[in-house]
């Protein structure tokens, strides 16, 4: 069972009109010395073996030591969209989203950096039935990826859509936004946000929101709880926007219903990176 973090606007004074979004960690909470284990294990399993530089990491810190450097990819209109999904708790931190959640239950859940602004009583209001089984609620941030490759591929499940048989080593781009969910008819449609066509010859998600602050780009790899322990092999160019944008929690749900990617819910956060062997260095 996932660890739902509890809002705390539940016990606030009705008479404010505008409540932070702070969570109060549950009691399943692993502690620090499982986090910095799990840190430890990490750098053990790459330390001689040549990985590039991972993610997720703190976008504010530009400075890494790995030494590994590839090209970086295109522009994602020049590249086929391959996968959409979302992590529950964004895994990077800077920006509008830089309260940590917690250390979760040490599996991905739980965790990550949360909105830091203020929300409405209104856009925290419970909304009728579960949306991901109950585990996502009005408050709670979330971080989406629009995932791009080089290979001549159809968008689908997993990140395995990315690769084809013709290219095994393409190219990959990630375009990562974080958004909060709220209760609001008239905030963002999730729906209309991973829509996808084809734009002169590629597949592209074709509502990406271009106005959530300059992106910050970065060399570093796929994330995922599954790498808490060991590195990702995978190379990837990321551009993260740094600001925040409301989407309705409704139509998430809606979208997890039913979509191409066979996305069902929210994926776990990769601990944040912080071994400097680790890091790319940004270039401001």
């Amino acid at each position: 069972m996932k660890i739902k973090l509890l809002n705390s606007f539940a016990v606030i004074a009705t008479a404010f009109s505008t409540i932070s979004v702070v969570h109060a960690l549950d009691q399943e909470n692993v502690a620090n010395s499982v986090i910095a284990a799990q840190r430890e294990a990490l750098a053990a399993a790459t330390e001689t073996e040549g990985f590039g530089p991972q993610s997720p990491r703190d976008l504010s810190t530009l400075t890494g030591e790995n030494k590994r450097i590839f090209q970086r990819a295109p522009r994602y209109t020049q590249m086929n969209l391959c996968n959409v999904h979302f992590h529950e708790g964004a895994e990077h931190k800077g920006g509008e989203f830089t309260v940590y959640a917690g250390n979760g239950d040490g599996k991905g859940y739980g965790s990550g950096y949360l909105y830091s602004a203020e929300l409405t009583k209104a856009e925290l209001m419970p909304v009728e039935g579960e949306i991901d089984e109950g585990n996502l609620v009005p408050g709670d941030t979330i971080e989406l990826h629009y995932v791009y490759t080089t290979a001549k591929i159809t968008p689908g499940p997993t990140l395995g859509a990315c690769l084809s048989d013709s290219v095994a080593n393409p190219q990959l781009r990630v375009e990562a936004r974080v958004f909060v969910l709220v209760n609001d008819h008239y905030a963002l449609d999730f729906g209309e946000l991973t829509r996808v066509n084809k734009v002169n010859g590629y597949h592209q998600a074709i509502n990406i929101p271009q106005d959530m602050g300059v992106p910050i780009e970065y060399a570093g790899s796929t994330t995922g709880p599954t790498y808490n322990e060991k590195g990702s092999p995978l190379q990837v160019s990321w551009s993260v926007r740094p600001n925040v944008a409301k989407v309705n929690i409704r139509t998430v749900g809606k979208w997890l219903e039913s979509n191409i990617f066979d996305e069902k819910h929210a994926h776990g956060v990769r601990n944040l990176i912080v071994n400097p062997e680790l890091l790319s260095s940004i270039d401001k």
